[in-house]
């Protein structure tokens, strides 16, 4: 009895023992099972790919802007509204512009008339240059009759001297009627009415005018939405006000700011996943590394850090990445500049730049919106150099 009774306490023991060791041993194969499972996760994922959740949206904010001052008459597209390159945002009240035309198109006309008055004071200098030369040579015929008769006595000296002074005062008319001519053929050279100097100053005055009078139309540089609008009717503004803003919708992008430690293998082209806050992760957008920045967040800020200070501490810089998006991904679920993303960059492939290897054939962004056709105005001055010349078309240089 006494036996039994000792014996049970020492199977008791041994089977906690035996629970324990156990229990070690399957805690032991699920932190191996983590570890491996760990390891898997970083060899196939964590070492191929760089994720950060410090990811915006960004795009362009294209401003619009008068060229000319005046005030504000209409405004026709407000926030929110989608826009056509080349369309009518703002109207100007245009009365001084068309006033300004009127009167470049009126000095053009008197320029023309001006240069035509040239041009005849030059026939005119022709003609009396002629008239002088000739009498210079009877002049010089008259002297030598005289000075011929002189020896017979048949003229006397002093008519001979009056003679003599005639020449002189004939070559001197001569001389100074060419001189004259000569002033003259200066100032029209060897052109034409319409293509003198000062025609084609007046002329630049009057599509000068022109080009003020069809900038009172302030038109969108830019297809896009228009986000933000300043201008308000009534409004007197200023060349180079900034009226509104407008966001194209396929330049829209990420700048995803990255820990210095995860751009080793980063490169320009690597594909990225984006998800955003947005759409949640249903949605994807895909896209590509379309750049590096070229210094951290707080080297670029307004107020940079000190970091020669006693009391330093070593902060993990972040860099800006640009990522490009694909344009029809976006026309399917529109962004919003400033919304919050997770980018994702497969870097298994790093034989990429790091940095542009060469720069842009082509510009960034263009537009046409402001190509004006210029063939109205140049009819309207070449009809006005033809009303205000002489016979009906423009006078040619001699």
């Amino acid at each position: 009895m006494d036996a039994t009774v000792a014996a049970a306490p020492a199977d008791v023991a041994s089977l906690r023992r035996q629970r324990r060791r156990t229990g070690l041993i399957i805690l032991g194969v699920a932190l191996l099972v983590i570890a491996i499972v760990a390891f898997l996760w970083w060899w196939v994922y964590a070492s191929n790919y760089q994720s950060t959740d410090d990811a915006y949206v960004a795009g362009d904010l294209v401003g619009v802007m008068s060229q000319v001052s005046g005030t504000v008459v209409a405004i026709d597209a407000d926030e929110t509204d989608r826009v056509q390159a080349g369309q009518e945002l703002v109207k100007l009240d245009g009365t001084d512009a068309r006033l300004a035309l009127a009167a470049a198109e009126q000095q053009l006309a008197r320029t023309v008339r001006q240069i035509r008055t040239v041009y005849a004071n030059r026939a005119q200098g022709t003609a009396v240059v002629g008239q002088r030369r000739a009498d210079l040579d009877r002049a010089l015929a008259d002297f030598d009759r005289r000075k011929n008769l002189t020896a017979s006595g048949a003229v006397s000296g002093e008519e001979l001297g009056h003679a003599r002074d005639a020449v002189n005062a004939a070559r001197d008319a001569l001389t100074a009627a060419q001189k004259s001519l000569a002033a003259t053929a200066a100032l029209v050279g060897r052109t034409g009415v319409a293509d003198n100097p000062d025609v084609q100053a007046a002329a630049t005055a009057v599509e000068n005018a022109w080009l003020n009078l069809q900038r009172t139309s302030v038109r969108a540089p830019v297809t896009g939405y228009v986000a933000r609008r300043a201008v308000q009717l009534g409004e007197r503004i200023a060349p180079g006000t900034q009226l509104l803003a407008i966001v194209p919708l396929e330049r829209m992008r990420i700048e995803a700011n990255f820990k210095e430690v995860q751009l080793k293998h980063m490169r320009i082209g690597q594909p990225v996943r984006v998800v955003s806050d947005m759409y949640g992760g249903h949605v994807e957008f895909h896209g590509k590394v379309a750049g590096l920045g070229l210094g951290t967040g707080a080297a670029f800020a307004l107020l940079p850090a000190q970091n020669a200070t006693g009391n330093w501490i070593k902060v993990v810089q972040r860099v800006p990445v640009r990522v490009a998006l694909d344009p029809q991904e976006l026309i399917r679920h529109p962004l919003r500049i400033g919304l919050s993303t997770v980018a994702t960059v497969d870097v298994r492939d790093d034989s990429g730049q790091q940095l542009a290897a060469a720069p842009h054939d082509e510009p960034v962004l263009t537009t046409s919106a402001y190509d004006m056709d210029r063939k109205e105005i140049n009819a309207r001055i070449a009809q006005i150099v033809h009303d205000n010349t002489r016979d009906g078309g423009a006078a040619t240089a001699e």
